[in-house]
């Protein structure tokens, strides 16, 4: 991590409010880690309590605030956000998967409602702090945007529905000087993928089609949104970057 933060400058967001969804672990989390070594005032949310009071009792994740938030919950999330005050970049990282369950109905309207909407209801109640700032926001996709997997179609259909949501919202908020990107992860180790990377035979599949040759880490993404929030990519708008070391163009 601190190689990546090395890159940038150590006060880029000194001054600046971070809203980070799905950040008690995993990619949200690195994420969440990314800014507040930047100088920015990070609030990180999630909704098990137990992974909170774990991070809130972490000494190295001191620089963030972390606080519960169901994004499945508009009415708390249109209570939550502008109590911040101000905000410069809302990153939209919460997201599950349900393997095979996702075939019936209630588990994959529950996907699409954390994936997908939430990511709409806190741009939306974001939108007056960050035509304010002029701010930033970055959604999660998925190189499950661009292929498919017949076990998840409720995340496939999230992570596709994510690069639409990107580019209308770029387009709805351009004029208020609001950014809207997206980063498609590719397979990165976490929870979420643990029974893939721990499975030796499954895990060197992958690898052989990754163009990096190896799976990517949770801090490969970090770099990516901090450049993507940052001045550096003022013209960069309605746009979803791919940060999956080339296993989308891969071949077997």
């Amino acid at each position: 991590m601190q190689a990546i933060l090395d890159t940038f400058r150590k006060d880029l967001y000194a001054g600046q409010t971070v809203l980070v969804s799905g950040a008690t672990s995993g990619i949200g989390l690195a994420i969440a880690q990314g800014f507040a070594g930047m100088g920015a005032t990070v609030v990180a949310t999630g909704t098990s309590q137990e992974k909170i009071d774990r991070a809130r009792n972490d000494p190295a994740l001191l620089a963030i605030r972390f606080e519960r938030l169901d994004v499945r919950d508009r009415s708390a999330i249109d209570a939550f956000v502008p109590s911040l005050g101000s905000l410069s970049v809302l990153v939209n990282a919460a997201g599950i998967v349900k393997p095979d369950a996702e075939f019936s109905e209630d588990a994959y309207m529950e996907v699409i409602d954390v994936n997908m909407n939430s990511a709409m209801r806190l741009a939306m109640a974001s939108h007056p702090l960050l035509k304010a700032s002029k701010g930033a926001i970055i959604n999660t996709a998925s190189m499950l945007s661009y292929l498919a997997d017949d076990r998840v179609p409720a995340y496939c259909a999230s992570k596709t529905g994510i690069v639409g949501l990107t580019r209308a919202l770029a387009h709805k908020f351009g004029p208020d000087g609001i950014r809207v990107n997206a980063i498609a992860p590719g397979y990165h180790k976490t929870a979420m993928t643990q029974d893939i990377w721990s499975v030796p035979e499954l895990a060197g599949k992958i690898e052989r089609r990754t163009a990096m040759k190896r799976w990517g880490t949770v801090e490969d993404l970090v770099g990516t949104c901090l450049f993507l929030a940052s001045p550096a990519a003022l013209y960069v708008t309605g746009t979803t970057l791919p940060v999956d070391g080339g296993y989308v163009n891969g071949g077997w």
